[in-house]
């Protein structure tokens, strides 16, 4: 069977990847003489790591069908191949098609850590990689101190967001044992799928540059044993089975411990216990400021954990991280979509001066310009890829991934431009009295396709800005998921796109002796709306993070302390920046102003403006904290780890941090 057929044959109905079987990066032992020849069954081997065959419930707490054949309508076939290492057997596990997960005893866990070390020996992960991870989280104070363990991985989830936002569909939903499987030789390393998992499951390895995740031990579930992490465990903490069906020896199934993120974002597919009292509030040890209260029906609810004090800081230097590029990309593709606008629309809709500029020998420079800036900006972007070269595979997804549609649209904006900037140019005076002696008459046909494809670009730049905006409403991420994104994002399309406009615009009206005030009033106008646009996006932000009980919260405490003075210097050069603005707009209408001064205080505006978009966006990238499940003192520890990066211990593999690579 060729390999296109496999991908045909097991694709799951519902769900976009493919299930490449040779390279799902399963690891596994060939055996000789066992069933199926993908992990070799010990003759050791003792009871407890063996799956149970049970009667599987109907539905599973989120009510969805557990029976995944039954979910797709019986549209696949029963007893597949899963082609693990091109190996064609198939498993004889009788729930081979029911949804399986993990259960976690939190009562058992006496966080010893061999759960993490039987996964990573499995898969050979590099000391900086782990696929399940233990944190823990405590409370109380002695003689009543309390300390609970949580070990985590992938839980396979119903509604699997990594699958859904991945742009190069290197995700698979399977039909068994409902596994969502990741192809890291597909993956092409924007790292994503980390920011929309709220388990903190794909790994992002800088080294190699791609994705990689825990994928549920498939090989050893079809020899019928349970994964490596379960027949590790010594405090018998993690179990695994058909989902819902509760071990031996247990007495509850919730979804939910204290430290773990909100089950609703994707349906996973974990169950826990934790029987034992637990005090009303409790605390971290990583760096992440963030505890967890319990509220009035029991349940723990993250809360801002105050662990840095009150004062305020600059930390410049901070705010330069592995998303720079990412700022660059933002910021210069909305500055273009908006001078294009402005100089575009402008002229469209019969204003004097942007008609006059239209016909000028600058109006091509200004169009180049836009088109560079969104070049540079995709070039930025592609460079923050792990593996840039693959960059042609993020459009595999445009049915689910806000990436994919972001992509296109910037793309199509950027290809329509190009072709009005090339149709364009026969209008130009230098290239119009060569193009006359050349063709004759028939240049205004070049300026009715140029004034198309010039309409058409404006959608595909305002859809690229929206997607652009929805790549960041993660519910994993709560300080992202707000509306401010999009004021800041379409804000500064006005203003910055705006200001760049306006400096050609006016400086080649005013060399060729035209009036220019028009040109001023209009771009300032815009400039304000941006600006007002962004303020009162950020007002709404900063009320509803310091009223909100979660992340977002904590990543507001950290832009207020950690940050602080570098938050106040933004916001204050900003409202400042809107006043002189708005100052200067209304004036200019109602007074006449020396020109000189005009120009001066715009220039001044426009800079400032620049300024505090490039640190706003900076931060909006160095503040953002997950909703993932919590560290330990040494590892999984941001804390830790950029303190191994000032003293030089990430130069020793062992340690388990590395710089930040790309």
């Amino acid at each position: 069977m060729s390999t296109q057929d496999r991908k045909i044959q097991n694709k799951l109905e519902g769900f976009p990847g493919d299930n490449l079987g040779a390279t799902i990066g399963i690891e596994s032992k060939k055996a000789g003489n066992s069933g199926v020849g993908l992990w070799e069954v010990r003759t050791e081997e003792r009871p407890y790591a063996f799956l149970r065959d049970v009667e599987a419930k109907e539905c599973n707490s989120y009510g969805q069908k557990i029976d995944l054949l039954d979910l797709t309508d019986h549209q696949l076939p029963e007893g597949r191949s899963m082609y693990i290492n091109e190996n064609p057997a198939v498993g004889e596990n009788p729930n081979r098609n029911k949804q399986h997960g993990f259960f976690f005893t939190a009562d058992n866990c006496i966080g010893c850590h061999a759960c993490e070390a039987a996964c990573s020996e499995k898969n050979e992960n590099p000391a900086h990689l782990a696929f399940r991870s233990v944190g823990y989280v405590e409370g109380g104070s002695y003689p009543d101190y309390k300390r609970m363990n949580i070990s985590m991985a992938c839980n396979h989830c119903d509604d699997p967001v990594c699958l859904k936002g991945c742009p190069t569909r290197a995700y698979t939903k399977h039909v068994e044992y409902g596994a969502v499987l990741q192809d890291p030789e597909t993956c092409f390393g924007c790292g994503y799928c980390t920011w929309v998992c709220p388990y903190n499951a794909p790994q992002l390895d800088p080294i190699k540059g791609q994705v990689s995740k825990c994928n549920m031990c498939v090989d050893r579930l079809e020899e019928g044993l349970k994964p490596a992490c379960v027949s590790a465990c010594v405090g018998n903490a993690l179990d695994f089975g058909v989902i819902e069906d509760v071990p031996e020896h247990r007495e509850q199934a919730k979804c939910s411990i204290p430290g773990f993120p909100d089950p609703e974002i994707t349906h996973p597919n974990i169950r826990f216990q934790q029987t034992r009292s637990m005090p009303e509030e409790m605390k971290r040890t990583d760096s992440m400021p963030v505890k967890y209260h319990r509220n009035e029906d029991g349940q723990y609810k993250p809360v801002v954990d105050q662990k840095k004090g009150k004062s305020k800081h600059w930390n410049f230097a901070r705010l330069s991280s592995r998303e720079n590029p990412l700022v660059l990309f933002t910021l210069s593709a909305q500055t273009a979509v908006g001078a294009f606008a402005l100089a575009f629309l402008g002229a469209e809709l019969g204003i004097d001066s942007l008609i006059l500029f239209q016909s000028s020998v600058i109006y091509v420079p200004l169009m180049m310009l836009c088109f560079g800036l969104v070049g540079f900006g995709l070039f930025m972007s592609t460079m923050h890829l792990g593996k840039p070269h693959r960059f042609y595979r993020g459009f595999n997804n445009l049915r689910h991934s806000p990436v994919c549609r972001e992509g296109l649209s910037i793309a199509v904006f950027m290809a329509t431009l190009g072709l009005h900037i090339l149709l364009s140019l026969p209008a130009n005076p230098l290239v119009q009295e060569l193009l006359l002696t050349t063709i004759g008459s028939g240049l205004g046909t070049f300026e009715s396709v140029a004034a198309l494809f010039g309409y058409l670009a404006i959608p595909a730049g305002l859809a690229g800005l929206y997607y652009m905006n929805r790549c960041y409403r993660i519910k994993a991420r709560p300080f992202w998921n707000h509306w401010q994104v999009a004021s800041s994002f379409f804000g500064n399309m006005l203003s910055l796109g705006g200001f760049i406009a306006a400096v050609l615009i006016v400086a080649t009206l005013a060399l060729s002796g035209s009036e220019y005030l028009s040109v001023i009033q209009i771009a300032g106008s815009l400039m304000v709306l941006g600006m007002m646009a962004e303020a009162t996006g950020l007002v709404f932000h900063n009320r509803d993070m310091n009223r909100g009980n979660h992340e977002g919260s904590a990543s507001h405490y950290i832009q207020c302390t950690t940050f602080g003075k570098t938050y106040l210097l933004r916001n204050g050069l900003l409202a400042l920046n809107l006043m002189a603005a708005l100052t200067l707009t209304v004036t200019s209408f109602a007074i006449s102003i020396p020109v000189e001064l005009l120009l001066t205080g715009w220039t001044i505006i426009g800079l400032i403006q620049l300024f505090t978009s490039t640190i706003g966006r900076a931060l909006f990238y160095v503040l953002v904290i997950p909703t993932t499940m919590p560290g330990a003192f040494f590892w999984k520890n941001k804390g830790f780890e950029e303190h191994a990066r000032d003293i030089g211990l990430a130069d020793m593999p062992q340690v388990g941090v590395v710089p930040h690579l790309h």
